[in-house]
C-alpha cells in the first residue's frame, strides 16, 4: 500500500481544467514558474496578484471577469462555450489540453493552441472513448474528459530495484506519462508482469530502445531508453524475467528506466 501511494498522481478531484488554463496564461506572461497541475496553490495566487498589480486591477488574487479580460485571448472563452477544432486558441484550449493529458493522451506543451499534436491527441482520445473521432471537442467529448481518468486494473511488480525519480503526472508545462527510475547504465530490467512482447527495438518517438509487453485486460507495460534489448517480439514472459538493460537511448538526459503502463493506449498511473 505504501509503495502504491508513493507513485500516485495528484487526486483528480484536486485538479481543475480552469486552474490549469489560468496557470498556462500566467506562464505565458512570465508570472507562473510552477508546474501546470490544475491545483490552485500559492504560486498561482501570487501570479494572479502580480498580474493584477501590473495591469492596475484590484489585487485580490481572484481571476474574475476583469482579470480574465486583461489576459486577452489567453483568458477566454470558458471551456464548453464553443466546439473546439484545429486552429482554435484560448483559455478553453489550454483546459482541453490539460484534460487530454490527465486522461492519458498528452499533446506536448500546454500552450492554449489546438495544433496538430493536440488534434491528434484529441482524435486518439475520441477513438479510445468510443466517440466519433472527428477532432471536434463538443459536449460529448468534454463530458467524457470531465469524468475520472482511467486507472490500471492490474498491479505490477517493480521492473528494477531502485527508488523512483520523476513520477507520473504534470511536469512543467507538459505531462509525464510514466515513472522514471534513475539507475546505472547496464542495470538489468525485468518484466513487471506476465505477458507477451509486442514490440522490441528502436522507437522513433523519443523512447529510444524500447520494449512493450501486452498483458491481460487491455494493459501494456513500456520499458524505454534501454541500452540493450534482451527479448524478441512474440516472446512470453512472467514478472521478474530479465528483458533488457537500462541506458539513455532516445531523448534522455542520462541513464534511467522510463516505465509506463497503458490501458488500451491511454497512459495510466502504474500500480505496484
Amino acid at each position: 500500500m505504501l509503495v502504491a501511494a508513493a507513485f500516485a498522481a495528484p487526486a483528480a478531484s484536486a485538479q481543475s481544467a480552469d486552474v490549469a488554463a489560468l496557470q498556462v496564461a500566467l506562464r505565458a506572461h512570465g508570472l507562473y514558474p510552477g508546474t501546470v497541475d490544475g491545483v490552485r496553490g500559492p504560486l498561482t495566487t501570487d501570479g494572479v496578484r502580480r498580474f493584477q498589480a501590473r495591469r492596475r486591477l484590484v489585487v485580490d488574487g481572484i481571476a474574475g471577469p476583469a482579470t480574465r479580460r486583461a489576459l486577452g485571448r489567453r483568458g477566454r472563452p470558458r471551456l464548453g462555450t464553443r466546439v473546439l477544432a484545429a486552429g482554435a486558441r484560448g483559455w478553453d484550449v489550454a483546459g482541453l489540453q490539460f484534460l487530454l493529458a490527465r486522461h492519458g493522451f498528452p499533446s506536448g506543451a500546454l500552450d492554449g493552441g489546438l495544433g496538430p499534436r493536440t488534434d491528434a491527441a484529441l482524435r486518439r482520445f475520441q477513438a479510445w472513448a468510443g466517440l466519433g473521432s472527428d477532432g471536434l471537442a463538443g459536449p460529448a467529448t468534454l463530458s467524457r474528459l470531465r469524468g475520472p481518468p482511467p486507472a490500471s486494473p492490474l498491479v505490477f511488480a517493480l521492473p528494477v530495484s531502485a527508488l523512483a525519480g520523476d513520477r507520473f503526472g504534470p511536469r512543467g508545462n507538459r505531462f509525464h506519462t510514466g515513472v522514471d527510475f534513475p539507475v546505472a547504465a547496464g542495470t538489468t530490467i525485468r518484466a513487471a508482469g506476465r505477458g507477451c512482447v509486442s514490440f522490441a527495438g528502436w522507437s522513433e518517438g523519443g523512447y529510444g530502445k524500447l520494449i512493450v509487453i501486452e498483458h491481460r485486460l487491455g494493459m501494456t507495460s513500456w520499458y524505454a531508453h534501454l541500452s540493450a534489448v534482451g527479448v524478441r517480439r512474440g516472446a512470453c514472459v512472467v514478472a521478474g524475467t530479465p528483458i533488457g538493460r537500462a541506458g539513455s537511448s532516445g531523448r534522455a538526459t542520462g541513464p534511467h528506466l522510463h516505465f509506463e503502463t497503458r490501458l488500451r493506449g491511454a497512459a495510466v498511473v502504474p500500480r505496484f
